[in-house]
C-alpha cells in the first residue's frame, strides 16, 4: 500500500483508509492506484470475509478526484478505470461496505455507490459535483437502479447533494449513525457477515446483481447457476450437520 492508502486485515476483514485527510481524501493517483492495489489483495485474501472502506478525518468520506492534478494533466476523458471500482473495474466477489465518514462526492460517491453495503454519519452528504464544473459522471449510470430515477435525475442535473437521511430514505444508505458510532457498527455488520457460510454470502450478493442484469426469468435461471456450486459444497453439509451437533459451523469455504 502507501501512505496514502492503509490497509489492514482484522476480525475477517479487509480495512482500507483513503488517508488523505488534509486533502478531504482527494482522489490523487497514489490514493487511485492504492485503492486498486487494496481492493485486489482483499478478494486474494482466504482470511478476508468482508471488504470496508472508509476515509481519514471527520470532515470528508472522499472529496472526488484532485482537481489540481486534472488540471496539472489537462485530464480529458478519464478511462473507465480512472477511479478503481469494485465491482465493475474491480472484480469483488466479497461483500464491500463503505462506512462514509463525512462528504461523499464525485469520485467519492462513485465509491459509495460501488459498495454493496452503505454506513453512513449523520452529517454525510453523497453528491455527483461533477454537474457542477463541467465534467462527468458515466460512472452514474447504476444510478436509477439503486434510487427511484426522479431522485437520479435530480442528482443528475442539480448536483445538489442528498443528506444522509435522505439517502436513507431513499435507499441508497443502509443505516445512519452518529460520527462515534461509526467504526462500532460497521464492525458490528462485519462480524455478523464474516459468521455466515461465505460461499453463500457471495452467492447471496451475485444474485442481486444478476437480478440487475437480467429479465424475470432469465434472473432465475442466472440464480440456480450460482447456487447449484454452493448447494455441493462442503459447507452445505457442515451448516446442517452444526445445527443437529448443536455447535457453531466450521466453514472452509469449499
Amino acid at each position: 500500500m502507501t501512505d496514502e492508502v492503509l490497509y489492514n486485515v482484522e476480525g475477517g476483514a479487509a480495512w482500507i483508509t483513503i488517508n488523505r485527510p488534509e486533502a478531504r481524501n482527494a482522489l490523487n493517483r497514489a490514493v487511485r492506484e492504492g485503492l486498486k492495489t487494496a481492493f485486489v489483495s482483499a478478494e486474494a485474501n482466504p482470511e478476508v470475509s468482508v471488504v470496508v472502506l472508509t476515509g481519514a478525518g471527520d470532515k470528508a468520506f472522499c472529496a472526488g478526484g484532485d482537481l489540481k492534478e486534472m488540471a496539472d494533466v489537462s485530464l480529458t476523458v478519464p478511462p473507465p478505470d480512472y477511479v478503481p471500482q469494485p465491482n465493475r473495474t474491480v472484480p469483488m466477489t466479497k461483500p464491500v461496505i463503505a462506512a462514509v465518514n463525512g462528504g461523499a462526492y464525485g469520485g467519492g460517491f462513485l465509491l459509495a455507490q460501488s459498495a454493496d453495503l452503505v454506513i453512513a454519519v449523520e452529517n454525510a452528504r453523497f453528491g455527483i459535483s461533477e454537474i457542477k464544473i463541467g465534467r462527468g459522471a458515466p460512472w452514474a449510470a447504476p444510478l436509477p437502479w439503486l434510487l427511484p430515477p426522479r431522485i437520479a435525475m435530480q442528482m443528475l442535473v442539480t448536483g445538489d447533494p442528498l443528506t444522509a437521511q435522505r439517502a436513507y430514505e431513499v435507499g441508497l444508505v443502509n443505516e445512519v449513525v452518529p460520527y462515534d458510532k461509526l467504526m462500532t457498527r460497521t464492525r458490528e455488520w462485519v462480524s455478523r457477515i464474516a459468521a455466515n457460510a461465505p460461499l453463500s454470502v457471495r452467492a447471496g450478493k451475485a444474485t442481486v446483481y444478476a437480478a440487475a442484469r437480467h429479465h424475470r426469468d432469465d434472473a432465475f435461471d442466472a440464480a440456480e447457476a450460482i447456487w447449484t456450486p454452493v448447494y455441493l459444497s462442503e459447507d452445505a453439509q457442515e451448516g446442517p450437520r452444526a445445527f443437529a451437533e448443536k455447535r457453531t459451523p466450521v466453514w472452509r469455504g469449499r
